[in-house]
């Protein structure tokens, strides 16, 4: 599959740009494409040349980001608790777009389907025979909540120890659900 050309390379950056800022400083249900334009100062045309509406930008941008964050942790040889570190490095390297998105103004939408993401990456974890998934549904809100946790309060704290802070909270929770 060939890469869009340069053009709208930079128009799609622009917009997501944009998309961020106007969630940080309104919320993305207050925001419209209108103001997504204006501030990426590209025309409402190009806007549509790519996006149908804004949600399906803010689709486009979790589909980006769970493709390279799948790409961390999936078929990694590494021990679960190494292929963790590199989920919180992906999420160190866009902490403005996770933040923007998963904080207090961002998309319920966004938080949704990450957490489906996440319940689904976790369920190899698991017995097959696990009738309500309560426990990846689990696991991946607590997932969930670290990364905003860490995002507003941890800025401080390396990839690696949130990583092996959560690692060892999961471990706890599968050896719950796991017992026979």
């Amino acid at each position: 599959m060939s890469q869009p050309n340069v053009r709208v390379r930079r128009t799609r950056k622009l917009l997501r740009e944009a998309l961020v800022e106007l969630i940080e400083e309104r919320g993305f249900d207050r925001i419209t494409v209108g103001e997504i334009t204006s501030r990426a100062m590209v025309s409402r045309a190009a806007f549509y040349r790519n996006y149908r509406d804004k949600y399906h930008l803010v689709e486009q941008i979790f589909d980006e980001a769970m493709a390279e964050l799948r790409g961390t942790v999936d078929g990694d040889a590494r021990p679960s608790g190494e292929r963790w570190v590199g989920f919180f490095e992906h999420v160190a390297a866009y902490r403005r777009l996770y933040g923007a998105l998963l904080g207090r103004r961002g998309s319920p939408w966004f938080a949704d389907r990450m957490r489906a993401a996440l319940a689904a990456m976790t369920t190899e974890h698991f017995r097959e025979d696990d009738p309500d998934q309560l426990a990846p549904s689990l696991l991946s809100a607590m997932f969930l909540q670290t990364i905003t946790w860490w995002l507003e309060h941890g800025r401080d704290m390396p990839p690696r120890e949130i990583a092996a802070r959560s690692a060892r909270l999961a471990a706890a929770v599968i050896a719950e659900a796991n017992r026979v």
